[in-house]
């Protein structure tokens, strides 16, 4: 029956999206405790985990137009989970299909918000590092280059991290 199909895929849809979750910690650990490797392994496998989920959007879609043409709609509009649940006259399938849709929004609502607090993770990360570098690499020109050491002068005031006349 293509409404089974089709709670079968939303299913599997936030099934996929809680592993999402879970490697969303797995990046927000690594962000914070700096291991950059596992945070490439993480990367590595988000992005395997983003094609199967387009696969099974895919899926979904799909599900949906079968259902529609079982309806008698042979239209291949693209209607939302709740405009589908109209086309529900069983109040069981109804209550199915709406409770996968409420559970699937959680699950989407959690996800993101762990991404935004990974991307501040990133953000801050990244500011730390262009201050640091920036604070490293800031030298007088005239440091940066080969002096003999009887051509410089003693009034030439060093521009360094640390005031070593003191």
């Amino acid at each position: 029956m293509p409404l089974d199909r089709l709670i079968d895929v939303l299913e599997q849809l936030r099934e996929a999206h809680e592993q999402l979750i879970a490697l969303g910690n797995q990046k927000k650990e690594a962000l914070i405790s700096n291991k950059v490797d596992q945070l490439i392994l993480v990367m590595n496998q988000e992005s395997k985990m983003s094609r199967h989920i387009e696969q099974l959007d895919e899926r979904r879609l799909q599900a949906a137009y079968e259902f529609l043409q079982e309806r008698g709609i042979k239209s291949k509009l693209n209607l939302n989970i709740t405009e589908l649940s109209r086309l529900v006259f069983d109040v069981e399938d109804k209550q199915r299909l709406l409770h996968i849709q409420k559970n699937l929004a959680d699950t989407l609502v959690e996800l993101k918000k762990l991404n935004e607090l990974n991307q501040q993770l990133i953000q801050q990360a990244l500011s730390y590092i262009d201050f640091s570098i920036e604070s490293m690499s800031y030298y007088a020109e005239s440091e940066a280059v080969y002096q003999r050491p009887a051509d410089k002068s003693t009034s030439t005031v060093r521009a360094g991290l640390f005031d070593t006349r003191a």
